[in-house]
């Protein structure tokens, strides 16, 4: 339901009293409430004590002016929307004032009534959308959802309460968790809650990248920076301009490139390799570690002053095997996801598969179990997920073909129990087994091979290449 004009709070703010009455009284016989300031000082005043959700301000004031209090606004998050009024002559300043801080729109003094009525109405009309997108965030909160993130135990709703604490913030946060709980998705819902959900969200590997590329690939270089330095290269810092970089895994980089990152964070500045001038940058800095830095900086590895500039707001994720009440809910969102992927029918998890997912350690954490299930739903197709999908870690079948028929063309040393499983006795060897799996998948596929392949977690190439061996030896 649309909110009312009289529950429309206007926020005026100008420094000629004359001005700010007759505009204020206008608003009211249009039929919003009103609330006023001599400047920007005194908005922020009002601002702070009372809902706004429109404001329509002057720019050139005493004490602090429109553009000094909308950049203050930014800065502590965002505002309402904000409507600019300017002197002729002043254009270039609201328009500015449009492009850098955010505000809404702008009019030329004299303000023509019915196009001021009309930007309220509509900047009205956003706020009220953004509220509506703000309850709805609470409500998905509730039920366990944020983001790409699921989970309603209370280790989760923590989590979820720090990131919604932090977002609109400028503060750096350092994710801390082990391998597979979430943070790249705990970072991203960082980003998009924040007022730089609409710039970009740069994540780089810090372990993933040898030494020698590290600073390339996070600063940026020239072209002839060094050998190899084909083209000039911008980095990841530059590409999230206005936006938010990831630095996963944070812990692994080198000492030599931890140091010109403290510079970077402690000046907002970068330079790229080779280059002469320093760029200024705007961009919010997540941190992920899957190991304590705290040993790391005991060992010398990890520098004290740059943990301190990235520990500012520390979120720690819980593993999984800490949170096994959110295994069905987890399963849920997963099977969308992959019967998305996969173009498959998988409608849940039965009972027992339930039971011996929450029966088991989870060392890979979400990331292991959404492995498990994507398995699973290949194996079942459509329908439920059963037992004998799981992998045999979890109690399930050797070599599970879902509803195979039974493989006549398995080795001898290699037999179809049930058309679900195949049992490979003692003596069997490796070459047999294999053969024997790749057989009964092919008549479980009806000889589709790319299906083939994708259950077997192997490339077309490496079966048809088994495929050829075999009718090698079948020749001879």
């Amino acid at each position: 339901m649309e909110t009312s004009r009289t529950a429309t709070r206007v926020l005026v703010v100008d420094d000629e009293e004359s001005q700010r009455t007759a505009l204020a009284s206008m608003l009211a016989l249009w039929g919003y409430a009103v609330e006023t300031a001599a400047d920007g000082v005194e908005a922020l005043e009002r601002l702070a004590a009372t809902p706004i959700h429109v404001m329509v301000t002057d720019m050139m004031m005493p004490r602090m002016d429109g553009r000094e209090l909308l950049k203050r606004l930014k800065e502590q998050g965002g505002g309402p929307p904000a409507i600019v009024q300017t002197a002729f002559g002043n254009l270039e300043t609201a328009v500015a004032a449009i492009h850098d801080l955010g505000a809404f729109w702008f009019l030329e003094k004299p303000v023509q009534s019915q196009a001021l009525r009309m930007l309220i109405e509509r900047a009205a009309a956003q706020e009220r959308l953004a509220e509506h997108a703000e309850r709805l965030e609470r409500q998905l909160r509730y039920h366990g959802v944020l983001g790409e993130m699921t989970g309603a135990s209370p280790r989760m709703q923590e989590v979820f309460a720090l990131i919604q604490q932090v977002a609109p913030s400028r503060a750096a946060v350092l994710i801390t968790g082990e391998s597979g709980t979430g943070k790249e998705l705990a970072a991203r819902a960082i980003h998009s809650l924040s007022p730089r959900r609409a710039a970009p969200f740069v994540a780089i590997n810090c372990a993933a990248l040898p030494d020698t590329l590290i600073e390339s690939e996070l600063f940026g270089h020239e072209k002839g920076a060094f050998t190899g330095a084909l083209e000039r290269r911008t980095g990841c810092f530059e590409l999230a301009q206005n936006g938010t970089v990831l630095l996963d895994e944070v812990g692994d980089m080198p000492l030599a490139t931890q140091a010109k990152l403290l510079r970077v964070l402690e000046d907002q500045r970068v330079r790229r390799l080779g280059g002469k001038n320093e760029i200024q940058l705007d961009v919010r800095v997540v941190a992920s570690t899957n190991t304590p830095l705290d040993a790391a900086m005991r060992a010398g590895k990890f520098r004290e002053d740059l943990f301190y500039r990235l520990n500012v707001f520390p979120i720690p994720l819980p593993p999984l095997r800490d949170r096994k009440e959110d295994i069905p809910a987890l399963v849920s969102a997963l099977l969308t996801d992959i019967n998305r992927k996969h173009a498959t029918k998988v409608t849940e998890a039965d009972a027992e598969v339930l039971a011996r997912l929450r029966g088991h350690s989870w060392p890979g954490n979400v990331r292991e179990l959404r492995n498990v299930i994507e398995r699973a739903v290949i194996l079942a197709g459509e329908g439920p997920i059963k037992p004998s999908h799981l992998p045999a870690a979890l109690g399930g079948a050797a070599f599970a073909m879902g509803a195979a028929p039974h493989a006549a063309a398995a080795p001898a040393t290699a037999t179809a129990a049930d058309g679900h499983e195949l049992r490979v006795p003692m003596g069997t060897t490796i070459e047999q087994a294999e053969r024997g799996l790749i057989e009964l998948t092919l008549e479980y596929t009806k000889n589709n091979r790319t299906r083939a392949a994708e259950i077997l977690g192997i490339s077309q190439k490496t079966l048809f290449n088994k495929l050829r061996e075999y009718g090698a030896q079948d020749a001879g």
